[in-house]
């Protein structure tokens, strides 16, 4: 019998935490983030991060994990989360996994074989690395969107590492990595996904960002400065936008604007990777809070098919 998991996912702002924590406390749940950005210490506010009171009501896994300047992958992240399921089981509880990196949660669902030796070569690498150095990264990403646009559709063009690992995938495997050969599904999972109408949900995100202004985003920003040039967390939004800031070259209004508008385009990229990629039932709690009922009738009806 596969262990049941279930899963809170959607596009940013959308209230996805805020439901994980009524579910755990509805289901007899904990929760592990799906979140690629939550693992890292100190970066609170440009990751909406739950705050100390709420992991204080439900358990929380997988946040703070990492120090900024440690690379995190889809690899370790299944490794991580597999063994976070186990634990949370082993005291009788429903894991919950809520986030909106859709990569990581298919991989960890759909089984999908991810790297390993049969996908790496070092020349290829090499081969790669020296294109980019010469094309630039904005060609690189546009060589993978060629190749396998709906790998590049859930792939920030600023993230090199990963838009050349896609490319490396590719050339030694000759499969296109959003189509990696699947091994049996380990879980039996429900997907439950959140949304509302486009331009509301645009508009929940700018004003989230305005909140995490309020609330410190500059500050951070400036302690993770003080950490170095190549550390990782700085390619994730809210972070890298602040590079020319510190620059000079770029205002903070204009920063902002920045942020939100690259926040609004990752939203779009993780609702069309969650309905291509994913089996999810949707609902819309933000303009509809009476959804709420279904869908915990749903859960209920999903954890009677068999004990957790």
């Amino acid at each position: 019998m596969k262990p049941k998991v279930l899963a809170v996912v959607g596009p940013t702002a959308v209230g996805k935490s805020a439901l994980a924590i009524t579910l755990a406390q509805r289901f007899n749940g904990e929760i592990i983030s799906g979140d690629s950005m939550q693992v890292y210490r100190h970066l609170d506010v440009g990751t909406a991060k739950v705050t100390a009171a709420e992991q204080a009501v439900v358990p929380h896994h997988l946040i703070d994990i990492l120090d900024v300047h440690e690379q995190y992958g889809v690899q370790r992240f299944v490794v991580d989360c597999t063994r976070a399921i186990t634990e949370i089981r082993t005291r009788g509880k429903l894991p919950i996994i809520v986030g909106g990196t859709g990569y990581y949660l298919q991989a960890l669902f759909q089984g999908l074989q991810l790297g390993g030796q049969a996908s790496s070569d070092p020349a290829v690498r090499a081969e790669l690395a020296a294109e980019q150095h010469r094309l630039g990264a904005q060609a690189m990403w546009a060589q993978l969107q060629r190749v396998d646009p709906t790998a590049a559709e859930n792939i920030d063009p600023h993230n090199e590492r990963r838009v050349l690992r896609a490319l490396e995938i590719y050339r030694v495997t000759g499969h296109k990595p959003s189509q990696q050969p699947e091994a049996p599904a380990p879980f039996d999972s429900l997907i439950i996904g959140l949304n509302c109408e486009r331009q509301l949900l645009y508009q929940r995100i700018n004003q989230r960002v305005d909140e995490m202004v309020a609330n410190g985003l500059v500050a951070e920003n400036e302690w993770l400065r003080d950490q170095g040039p190549d550390v990782p967390a700085l390619k994730g939004i809210g972070y890298r936008e602040f590079i020319p800031y510190f620059a000079g070259t770029q205002d903070l209004a204009t920063t902002v604007t920045k942020i939100k508008t690259d926040s609004r385009h990752y939203a779009k990229r993780q609702l069309t990777w969650f309905r291509n990629q994913m089996d999810v039932q949707w609902y819309n709690l933000v303009e509809h809070p009476e959804q709420q009922a279904p869908l915990e009738q749903a859960v209920t009806k999903w954890r009677q098919t068999h004990d957790v």
